[in-house]
């Protein structure tokens, strides 16, 4: 199965795996997962705004040595989210909903509200 991380649980499973439940654990074991470039977007722009204690050159570096593959951003990607449903208004987690989408991947957050973009959101 091939999973997508939300900012959340990618920076869960980087730097505090213990924060993580045992059903996000079990799902990152056993699939191939990814980052994508919009989380390390949303770390870079929240930590220089001091909503977020996080180096997102840290973060970066750490995605390949954690066995994580890099999703990079498509204009297919962002154009995907003007056909989402106005569920939720966090930008970052809207671009992660569609990519998702689009590249056929299980979107493993924390996130309740994020649930009601379909079944291949999967809240952990």
């Amino acid at each position: 199965m091939r999973v997508l991380l939300d900012t959340h649980l990618l920076l869960w499973a980087l730097a505090s795996p213990s924060k993580l439940s045992s059903k996000a654990r079990q799902r990152i074991e056993s699939s191939q997962v990814f980052a994508s470039a919009a989380s390390i977007w949303e770390v870079s722009i929240k930590s220089a705004l001091g909503k977020l204690q996080a180096d997102p050159a840290e973060v970066l570096s750490g995605i390949e040595p954690a066995g994580f593959d890099h999703l990079h951003i498509t204009g297919e990607h962002t154009a995907e989210v003007a056909n989402l449903p106005r569920l939720h208004k966090d930008p970052f987690d809207r671009l992660l909903v569609a990519q998702a989408s689009i590249e056929k991947m299980v979107l493993l957050t924390d996130d309740d509200t994020l649930g009601g973009y379909g079944n291949f959101v999967l809240v952990v």
